[in-house]
């Protein structure tokens, strides 16, 4: 209990391990962890290719209760491999959700909160990786018809990849300052594009286009908070009591590929410009 005391009277929320956030959002005594690191289920591609795995694969799922809410907590550890997931990792994520979609077919109200700190497939398991991650979107656009699914993104590490595409599907979407989310990583655009188009290296530059409070005012996301545990409880608290939204970002393409159009790609857009793109009418 007196560890448990501890974890709570933490505020920032980016300082904690990703089984301590998920414990943190969790009602006192209703954390119960799946697959947990003493079942010793890692990765069997890692050490092929001398890297040490890890017992949880970097992916925690807990079940338990926010305010006697079912819910299923699945957070990533953004300090092993970047976060980034492969076969295990992603099939704990699939499972889980599939698992509270079941639930919600027999009658238990299960919510999922992902908190997302991935760099998205992990290269040593690219194939594997990208079929996990075409059932965790498959499973997200499944559950979401019953209940609430809430996406966290509020670590440096961000959401990337085919993972952000998942966020992109969430009921919610939640960020913090501290957060950054788009479809390609800062290296990877330098790498393609040349260090003209995006310097990797100018962090102001990457958080004022990739960052919480720039997806915010762009209206890419549905919240966005400081790096607070008790204010982040409160908004997943309050999106749980609001139940499914009457519209999902991911149902409006039409009118993001008509702002997509209007974009001049000869100069490079401002934050500005793009918080002005997606401000307009639906």
């Amino acid at each position: 209990m007196a560890n448990i005391q501890s974890l709570l009277e933490k505020q920032s929320f980016n300082e904690l391990t990703a089984r301590q956030r998920a414990q943190a959002l969790l009602d006192i005594g209703t954390f119960r962890e799946l697959v947990d690191p003493f079942q010793q289920v890692t990765s069997p591609w890692l050490v092929k290719q001398n890297i040490v795995p890890q017992s949880d694969d970097g992916v925690i799922v807990a079940k338990g209760l926010i305010q006697q809410h079912p819910v299923v907590v699945i957070s990533i550890e953004g300090v092993f491999q970047g976060g980034s997931l492969g076969e295990v990792g992603g099939a704990k994520i699939a499972g889980a959700l599939e698992l509270a979609i079941e639930d919600n077919q027999k009658g238990i109200p299960t919510a999922a909160i992902l908190l997302l700190e991935t760099g998205g497939v992990r290269l040593q398991e690219a194939n594997l990786g990208l079929a996990a991650i075409a059932e965790i979107q498959s499973a997200i656009v499944e559950l979401r018809q019953y209940q609430p699914v809430i996406g966290v993104i509020a670590g440096s590490v961000g959401c990337f990849g085919g993972m952000s595409i998942a966020a992109g599907l969430c009921s919610y979407l939640i960020m913090s300052r501290e957060g950054r989310l788009g479809l390609n990583g800062p290296q990877v655009i330098e790498q393609e594009a040349g260090l003209e188009e995006y310097d990797s290296k100018n962090r102001p530059f990457i958080w004022s286009i990739t960052g919480g409070e720039q997806r915010f005012q762009s209206h890419l996301v549905d919240a966005f908070i400081a790096d607070d545990r008790m204010q982040l409880l409160d908004q997943v608290r309050d999106y749980l009591k609001t139940g499914k939204p009457e519209i999902y970002r991911s149902t409006r393409y039409d009118f993001f590929l008509n702002r997509l159009l209007n974009v001049d790609t000869s100069e490079q857009i401002t934050p500005e410009q793009v918080q002005h793109l997606y401000q307009g009418e639906s």
